[in-house]
């Protein structure tokens, strides 16, 4: 289908107890292939939202989303999804949770496993095959999950806050691990997070909502060389890049906040 990705004047009304809430203004963006792009915003702005109808979860009140040029709207199984909750099948094994995408797909379980183990190998996940999900730690439950998604074989990944509950060390490990298989697969990201250093660790583009109803606010393009070292994160670049998108969410929660005063 091929990994582009093209929003077109997506939005979404919700409608409860007979009132209509805007949850979404009217969104384009265009992602090119291979690119890791990031969205943040305030809490309510329509993040999951769109992930929800990129996904074929749910359905816009407007516009268009094309993969490959191909319209999705309304259709499941184009892209993979990963939530911030792993997900993991509590009774399945880690490699067959890891499988589980490939086997919805109709692909043999001899030939899903013998793509796994050599990823779970390359991957931090070696001797954890046959362990169950409550064996392994938060970190080493994301890696199986993120596996499985990636073993969905979709070119276009959503990631909606995977490390958003783990701790601070397993988080910067988790980044650095995503980052080597972001670039070991080379698929288009589209990545939600609530921690702006984070998003420009990890992204080519940051995508900055406004408060609810969302829409895009500015686009901000992260120009620093990867790879990427920790140590980054301390340099006038970094350090600069943080400072403006901090102005530019907390510009976005004064707005709420007064709305929520008025209202």
């Amino acid at each position: 289908m091929g990994n582009k990705i093209e929003i077109n004047g997506i939005s979404k009304i919700f409608r409860k107890n007979g009132k209509e809430i805007t949850a979404m203004q009217e969104t384009y963006l265009s992602i090119e292939e291979g690119r890791f792009v990031s969205i943040i915003g305030p809490s309510g702005c329509g993040k999951s939202t769109l992930f929800n109808i990129i996904a074929g979860l749910v359905p816009p009140s407007t516009g268009t989303v094309l993969a490959g040029g191909a319209n999705i709207i309304g259709k499941t199984g184009h892209v993979g999804y990963m939530l911030q909750k792993d997900m993991l099948l509590p009774w399945r094994t880690i490699l067959d949770n890891i499988i589980l995408g490939m086997e919805i797909r109709g692909v043999p379980r001899k030939q899903a496993v013998d793509r796994a183990l050599p990823l779970m190998e390359k991957y931090g996940l070696k001797g954890f095959d046959k362990h169950y999900p409550a064996e392994l730690s938060g970190g080493m439950k994301q890696r199986a999950a993120l596996l499985r998604t990636l073993l969905y074989d979709r070119d276009i990944i959503l990631l909606d806050e995977p490390f958003g509950a783990l701790d601070a060390q397993t988080r910067i490990t988790m980044q650095n691990w995503l980052l080597q298989i972001w670039g070991d697969f080379g698929k288009t990201v589209l990545f939600v997070t609530h921690d702006i250093d984070e998003a420009i660790y990890l992204s080519d583009d940051i995508y900055v909502f406004t408060a609810r109803p969302g829409r895009i606010k500015t686009k901000v393009s992260v120009n620093m060389e990867r790879p990427r070292k920790q140590e980054d994160m301390t340099s006038e670049a970094f350090t600069g890049l943080k400072h403006r998108l901090m102005e530019l969410l907390s510009e976005e929660r004064q707005t709420a906040q007064a709305e929520e005063m008025i209202s």
